[in-house]
């Protein structure tokens, strides 16, 4: 606050205010995976906003939510790469004995505790859909 630093500042206040908010819900302090969720879904919110912004043609309100994103971000966890993403996504198919596209619920399943607040829930879709539909090929011929 003493830097001056108004974007950081009101940014910080919201997602502070949302952890509040859920607390307030729950009625107990949040954990801390619980409070990643939140930050997960401040970042989301702003990613949805960049989009229609520039949909819109706002370009300078796409630019204040990506950097609101990136302050964000610094409170994350470390993201995980598209290789270790891979990796899980193999490791889930694995773990499930996922065999096609109907398995895709069990995988996602096993998956989403250990990529939240890490990866984008859309991103990890798409590659257990792309190794599931690999998987039953390979089944099937």
């Amino acid at each position: 606050m003493r830097s001056g630093d108004a974007l950081r500042r009101d940014t910080l206040r919201m997602a502070t205010n949302a952890a509040y908010n859920a607390e307030k819900r729950q009625q107990r302090p949040l954990t801390d995976d619980e409070m990643t969720t939140v930050l997960a879904r401040e970042v989301k919110t702003r990613r949805e906003s960049v989009e229609a912004f520039r949909a819109g043609g706002r370009e300078d309100l796409a630019s204040k939510e990506e950097a609101e994103i990136a302050i964000l971000s610094e409170f994350m966890p470390r993201p995980l790469s598209e290789e270790e993403l891979r990796s899980l996504v193999d490791e889930a198919v694995g773990a499930t004995d996922a065999s096609s596209p109907r398995d895709m619920g069990k995988v996602m399943g096993w998956l989403t505790p250990r990529t939240r607040g890490r990866a984008d829930g859309k991103r990890v879709s798409e590659l257990v859909a792309e190794r599931l539909a690999q998987a039953d090929v390979a089944t099937r011929g």
